[in-house]
């Protein structure tokens, strides 16, 4: 029988059991993620992104309902092949590769990789007849809260030519893919680069560069933290519009992260101690900013922060990691009751860049992580 482990006693049942600070995984939501964003996106392929989440239970349940991944470095590639993964239900889409990245994945099995500039395209000559590419182009998204095309992908105007250059090389284009950023604010930078590259595929077919058969349309796809966001079958719905307007032989594909991951864990910690500063009750958990809620540094992200206690009156007060560093604090003037060491404090949709970019800084450990409902009768096991 599976249980809920963001309910009050189960939550309290969880830490008697593994210990604080905690990151509960629970891959009935996952799941539940991943049938809603497929219901959005009927005929997508879905490659779950492993980098939010590089989780066992996490990559399994995707695998389970049917669902491929998206790799970008060899330690990806190395938990897929520990899980035993079957290669061919994976693609490699960092852009820039060590050529030992390169043979790594090529040794366990993946075929399809992602380049994005010439210095890039002519690493996989030695290669050549054995992979296939697909060629990320850059569309910027100022809306994104995180822009990832700044980083990565060619100009569009320069894609067809890089498609020449691979193909001139004996190097397969399989296609062009994109990514317009995360937390997209809208579908409106999907569509206008779905729109793109089916120029683009159009124009490389007529210069039979390569398979081009293939386009995928990353990820960026919101959740909600503190503020409401569209539900995902009404964002998807240009990009569904944009899609059917595509030749019905296209493979398409996305790489969904933090959609499936980000609602399916809890992160709790433990107030360590506290203390009254200028009128203010000052809480200080053994998780913070350099632990699980380090996704407020690099992923720009606030989580929804409450008191597992519930009580009365509610007073402005301020939430502290444990280090000895000052900017370990995670939430002030948030209305709580009056804590005592050892009460519970919880966040929730802590599953993306949270644990995965949580260091040990002053020698304080990473939440344990929990994952519960794996199959029917599950009810916890530390991985």
């Amino acid at each position: 029988m599976q249980i809920d482990p963001f309910e009050p006693e189960q939550v309290r049942r969880l830490v008697a059991e593994f210990g604080s600070p905690l990151l509960i995984v629970d891959c009935a939501r996952a799941r539940n993620q991943y049938r809603k964003l497929r219901r959005a996106l009927p005929g997508v392929d879905l490659h779950y992104a492993l980098k939010p989440l590089p989780h066992a239970a996490i990559v399994q349940t995707v695998l389970e309902l049917g669902g491929w991944l998206d790799l970008a470095t060899t330690g990806e590639v190395q938990l897929a092949r520990r899980l035993g993964v079957d290669a061919a239900r994976c693609i490699h889409t960092h852009p820039i590769k060590r050529d030992m990245d390169i043979r790594n994945a090529l040794d366990y099995g993946v075929r399809t990789f992602v380049a994005d500039n010439p210095d890039e395209v002519r690493k996989f000559k030695p290669y050549a007849k054995r992979v296939s590419l697909l060629l990320r182009v850059s569309f910027r998204s100022p809306g994104a809260v995180c822009d990832l095309s700044r980083k990565f992908g060619c100009d569009p105007e320069d894609a067809v030519a890089l498609a020449g250059l691979a193909a001139g090389l004996g190097i397969d284009v399989q296609g062009f893919s994109f990514h317009v950023g995360s937390q997209a604010a809208d579908a409106l930078k999907h569509v206008e680069a779905i729109e793109a590259c089916g120029r683009l595929l159009a124009e490389a077919r007529r210069g039979k560069l390569g398979t081009l058969d293939t386009l995928d349309i990353g990820g960026g796809f919101p959740i909600e933290y503190t503020q409401r966001t569209p539900e995902i079958g009404r964002f998807c719905a240009p990009i569904r519009h944009a899609l059917a307007q595509l030749p019905k032989r296209l493979r398409i594909i996305a790489e969904p992260g933090r959609y499936i991951a980000g609602p399916s864990a809890l992160g709790v910690a433990t107030v360590m101690g506290r203390a009254k500063r200028e009128g203010h009750w000052w809480y200080y958990l053994d998780d913070g900013l350099y632990g699980s809620y380090s996704g407020q540094l690099y992923d720009h992200a606030r989580y929804p922060v409450e008191a597992l206690r519930q009580g009365e009156p509610l007073l402005p007060s301020v939430l502290a990691g444990p280090t000895c560093d000052s900017i370990d604090v995670i939430a002030e003037n948030l209305m709580l009751p009056e804590l005592k060491a050892g009460d519970l404090v919880i966040g929730r949709a802590m599953g993306a860049y949270t644990w995965a970019s949580a260091s040990e800084f002053n020698f304080f450990p990473k939440a344990t992580v929990v994952a519960v409902n794996r199959f029917s009768g599950d009810t916890g096991a530390v991985l």
